[in-house]
This record gives structure tokens, C-alpha cells and sequence, in this order.
């Protein structure tokens, strides 16, 4: 971060971004369910397997984040999500994006906008993003438990997903802020 800082001008705020997709589909997890003692409880899952991808980022310290869901994971998704991160990111401030190395993620084929510079987490090392905390949120909260009936209810209920963590920042910073990252 140093040397990004370096190459920036002096008085240039630093936003820390955090990026990440979430496959969303037919196939879907079961969560955990109070019952009664003794009791089994039912969940509905569901065999097939049509499916989204929501690209999601978040910057904790101010409580926001840009997402699209896309039916493809590929390098075109990550060039729009990169766009739509630039448009979030406050006015001349730069963004430092940290990602994992997915291919789609580190191609030179993207073109990454001026006010974003993309850096690497080491590889695998998911527990290191923030991002997967807000899937496993999203998932249990809102997305796991339910058998969807089409490609479009996906998406719908996805987006519907993202929307809702977007109304609570607070849950944004709770969820996302990292002492290690955010104290410099």
C-alpha cells in the first residue's frame, strides 16, 4: 500500500475496496433452523442447477458498496464491475481494490480505471476478504432455505439480497472493517 500511496499525489484519500463474486443458484445451501428439541425441522433444497453471480465489493470505512449480478463469471463481468466500483468511489479520492487472483481478476486484458488500483491477496487465502463474511450473511439471512423457480427469481432475489445490506451500512462496517487493513 505503501508504494501505491507513493505513486498518488500527497493529498489523495485512500479508500480500501474489497471485491469478491458469489455464485447464487438452484443448488443452494441449507442453513441452521431453531426447533424444538427432538424435532427435525424442514428445509427445502432443491437439485437443479441454473445460477447467477453476484460481483460484490464494499469500502467498510464508509459503509457502501457496488455490486452487479451477472449470469457469467468471466473477464467481461469483471470490467463492468470495475466501472461500477469507479462510479462509487468518492470524488478524487483513489481506491486500492484488494481481490483474490482468480484469472478473470488479473488478465491484461482489463482495463482498470484510473481511480482504482487492483492488489493481489495472497493465494488462497479467502479468510483474508471480507467479502466472503458478507456472502455467508447474505446466505444465511436472505438467500439459503428456499427453492427458487426460475433464472429470473435468482437474479431478482440476489439483487433484492444486495439491496438490503446496502440500507445498513452499519452492517457494511461491522461485518467489514479489519483492524490489520484499515489502520494505516
Amino acid at each position: 500500500m505503501a508504494e501505491i500511496r507513493a505513486k498518488l499525489p500527497a493529498d489523495t484519500e485512500i479508500e480500501l475496496w474489497w471485491q469478491d463474486e458469489a455464485r447464487i443458484g438452484q443448488k443452494n445451501g441449507i442453513t441452521r433452523r431453531w426447533a424444538k428439541r427432538g424435532t427435525r425441522p424442514r428445509a427445502p433444497k432443491d437439485q437443479r442447477t441454473k445460477s447467477a453471480y453476484i460481483f460484490g465489493a464494499i469500502c467498510p470505512a464508509r459503509g457502501v458498496g457496488a455490486a452487479l449480478v451477472l449470469p457469467r463469471c468471466n473477464t467481461q463481468a469483471m470490467q463492468w464491475h470495475l466501472d461500477e466500483i469507479s462510479s462509487q468511489v468518492t470524488e478524487g479520492a483513489h481506491a486500492i481494490l484488494i481481490l483474490d487472483q482468480a484469472g478473470w481478476h488479473t488478465t491484461d486484458k482489463l482495463s482498470v480505471p484510473c481511480n482504482i488500483t487492483l492488489l493481489p491477496l495472497p493465494p488462497r487465502s479467502p479468510e483474508l476478504n471480507p467479502v466472503e463474511n458478507i456472502w455467508q450473511f447474505m446466505r444465511d439471512n436472505w438467500i439459503s432455505n428456499r427453492v427458487f423457480k426460475s433464472h429470473d427469481e435468482i437474479v431478482a432475489i440476489s439483487s433484492e439480497a444486495w439491496n438490503k445490506l446496502i440500507d445498513q451500512p452499519w452492517r457494511i462496517l461491522s461485518i467489514g472493517l479489519r483492524d490489520w487493513a484499515h489502520g494505516f
